[in-house]
Parts: C-alpha cells; sequence; structure tokens
C-alpha cells in the first residue's frame, strides 16, 4: 500500500493513474470528465464541485461538508485477495468536528461492471470470490440478503467508503455516483436503484439518503448529474 502522495497540478495528472489510459482517456467518458470536474472546483471555497455540494447539502448532518482531501484512482484492499476497489475518488470531508468518507464512482454512458451471480467463480472453481463477497456484505449490513442480482462494483465501492471511514477515523461514509451523461447512464441508474432497495433507501438523484442497514458507521449513498465539460470548464481545470 503506498502510503505517500503527491499533488495533482490538472486532470492529466489523473490519467496516468489510470488502468486503461489509452482507452479511457477521452473527452466525453467519465474518467476525463470526472478529473476536469473536480480540478476545476479546486478553488471553489468548499473544493467540491456544485452539484455534489448540494446533494450532500440535501442531507442535514452533512450541510455545507467542505473537501479535505481528495485521492484520484484510489485503491482498497478487501478479504479474499483479488484486485482492490479503485473507486475514481476518495474524498475526506469535514462538517465542522463530523468527519465524511466519500467514495464516488463516475460513470458518462459506462456499465457497472458484472452482475454479481456473473462475477462469482463457476460451480467446482477454486477462488477467494465467495470469502471476498461475504467480507462486502457482512460490511454493508446485509450479510443474510440476496445480491446476486446486483452489480458488484456497487458493493465494493460502498464498502470503501465505510472501510476508508474507519481508517481515517472519519463518523460517516457516503457512496455516490456522479453522471456526467444522464441519457446514457440509464441502465446505470435502475441499477443503483436495485442497490438502494437491498440497501432499504428510496434513491432520488441529486440527493444523498441514509442507509437503515446495521453498518458500523452511519452510511449514505446518492446520485448526481454532472454536464459534460465546456471549454469554460476546461480552462478552469488547467
Amino acid at each position: 500500500m503506498n502510503r505517500l502522495l503527491t499533488r495533482t497540478f490538472g486532470p492529466t495528472d489523473w490519467r496516468r493513474l489510470l488502468a486503461k489510459p489509452e482507452t479511457q482517456w477521452e473527452p466525453g467518458k467519465s474518467a476525463l470528465e470526472m478529473a476536469v470536474c473536480w480540478e476545476s472546483s479546486r478553488d471553489i471555497s468548499r473544493g467540491i464541485p456544485a452539484e455534489v455540494a448540494s446533494a450532500l447539502d440535501s442531507a442535514p448532518e452533512l450541510l455545507g461538508a467542505e473537501l479535505v482531501i481528495g485521492i484520484a484512482e484510489h485503491k482498497v484492499d478487501f478479504p479474499g485477495g483479488g484486485h482492490p476497489s479503485q473507486n475514481d475518488l476518495w474524498a475526506l470531508l469535514r462538517r465542522n468536528e463530523l468527519h465524511i468518507s466519500m467514495t464516488i464512482e463516475a460513470k458518462a454512458g459506462e456499465p457497472l461492471d458484472k452482475l454479481v451471480k456473473d462475477w462469482l467463480p463457476a460451480d467446482g472453481e477454486r477462488s477467494g470470490k465467495p470469502a471476498r463477497l461475504e467480507a462486502l456484505q457482512r460490511q454493508l449490513g446485509i450479510a443474510d440478503v440476496g445480491v446476486s442480482h446486483l452489480r458488484y462494483q456497487l458493493l465494493h465501492r460502498t464498502a470503501s467508503a465505510l472501510k476508508e471511514a474507519d481508517r481515517f477515523g472519519a463518523n460517516v461514509a457516503v457512496m455516490l455516483v456522479q453522471s456526467f451523461n444522464r441519457a446514457a447512464d440509464e441502465e446505470s441508474w435502475q441499477d443503483m436503484l436495485r442497490f438502494g432497495d437491498v440497501m432499504g433507501v428510496q434513491l432520488q438523484e441529486g440527493h444523498v439518503v441514509p442507509s437503515p442497514r446495521p453498518t458500523d458507521l452511519p452510511l449514505y449513498l446518492g446520485w448526481v448529474n454532472s454536464k459534460p465539460a465546456d471549454l469554460e470548464r476546461l480552462r478552469a481545470a488547467i
């Protein structure tokens, strides 16, 4: 685990952190749009895009939360081995004495990876995946709930927010999907609604909503819609 970080000087610093920069780094794709959106917000007083701030403010407990630090392509390991959860952005925020661990999954028409039932190993195949899934479900407070119809990515992104909250001493965890192409992300929105149902959450676009599941810390889920970058935002981000 790398514990040494360097600050970014613009969106292109995010590119080198991608798993497949040659295919992920294009205008209109979520990786570039995410980098431009957050870099162009660095001089805002709260340090976060306006639509993300508005979503956080929809929960009275998170009203006015400000960015302390953000880490692009932040990796979080889980039991069972395999690849770590590579979060598009992990952010530590603060509201008075409250500290918030937030993971953000950016989308712009890309799917939310595999369904759990398709991700799990075939019968007879040796794998750490069942143990990993069991650990994720325990962390999310859904150990005895069927999740085969859910997108695996939503499980480990949300669990990442909780795990990093514990590691950094935060009081609250938030998992947010940030869409940069709402029309193309309709399938992901439906996937998010199904995940919300399992987590006991009635999701609304542009809001974060608390989950009643018995997680170690209060957990919020949300979805925000962001506009793709125009020339003005590109200039602000560079």
